[in-house]
């Protein structure tokens, strides 16, 4: 037997024609409106290659679909959208290293001032300064999946303590209950949690509040995972440093007082973006659905919220 599987990108054909008892076909996003190919009917599997508002002619011609496999770490835009019977499974291990390589470069950035020597260097002016040193540092990685387990496995040859925290306390991992008790100490705090309704406004004022002076708050998450008012207050106050790679709202509008607030990088939600970023999503992706041809759950399906 040979499961149809449609795919948005060639990599994706090319990844899946490896995977024995697998037919992969490609659909154009851009012309779904126009109509949708003919392999929909029978196809089991859905890649998705945009958000499931633009994918729904193509959800209502697929009548057989039992599985969405994403090529994304995070799952919040379809968690709520996923039709009934049908198994969800996120890209978890495919941009996990990129994401931390981002992370280690802003704190990096921020740490030995290179945002005001680059200013410097445009002014044309030699200005020595002392900076910070990762060494010693104390690191508060606030999520222990794939991105957390990589954030700390990077931290950790530049000597810095790093102290993980999840959702479900285990050896080596702190319940998010101890919070409160952790923040204090922190000399920075990495988000890397999904977005859930346990995450959404979980650093509010009092979280914000509840860290040291001069703590720098790296959200390498979700935007929405943030209060940005509250954010926006304690950067604004010289109280707090923040390097963020997803904001609230995103894309931030150009007249958004998060761009010239102190004491703020800011990326576009580019932590991923890397070269090959999309061959390595399809090489998880491939294995995750020749799990499910085997008869097999994937190893990253979403149950719940996550």
């Amino acid at each position: 037997m040979t499961i149809t599987v449609l795919v948005p990108h060639d990599d994706g054909v090319t990844a899946l024609s490896e995977v024995p008892g697998v037919r992969a076909v490609r659909y154009d996003v851009d012309s779904l409106a126009e109509g949708v190919p003919a392999e929909a009917a029978e196809a089991e599997v859905l890649v998705p290659g945009a958000k499931p508002a633009a994918l729904l002619p193509l959800l209502d011609a697929m009548p057989r679909l039992r599985l969405i496999q994403l090529l994304s770490a995070g799952a919040e835009d379809w968690i709520d959208r996923v039709p009934d019977g049908v198994l969800l499974s996120t890209c978890r291990g495919a941009h996990g290293g990129s994401t931390a390589e981002w992370v280690l470069a802003v704190l990096l950035s921020l740490y030995r001032g290179l945002p005001e020597f680059a200013r410097a260097q445009r002014e044309r002016t030699w200005s020595p300064s002392t900076s910070r040193t990762l060494q010693g540092s104390r690191v508060l990685v606030v999520g222990a999946g794939d991105v957390g387990r990589e954030v700390r496995r990077r931290l950790v040859p530049f000597d810095a303590w790093v102290t993980m925290v999840g959702f479900t306390p285990r050896e080596g991992v702190h319940g998010a209950e101890e919070l409160p008790e952790l923040l204090p100490d922190a000399d920075v705090v990495v988000l890397v949690t999904p977005l859930t309704s346990r995450t959404r406004g979980m650093v509010d004022a009092a979280f914000l509040a509840a860290m040291s002076d001069g703590a720098v708050l790296v959200n390498a998450s979700r935007g929405p995972v943030v209060d940005t008012d509250a954010l926006l207050a304690e950067l604004t106050a010289g109280r707090l440093s923040a390097a963020l790679d997803v904001t609230d709202p995103e894309p931030l509008p150009p007249d958004h007082p998060l761009w010239t607030a102190p004491n703020v990088l800011i990326t576009p939600h580019v932590g991923g973006a890397v070269r090959d970023a999309r061959r390595r999503s399809y090489r998880v992706a491939a294995a995750e659905i020749e799990r499910y041809v085997r008869g097999e759950l994937p190893n990253n399906l979403v149950q719940g919220e996550y």
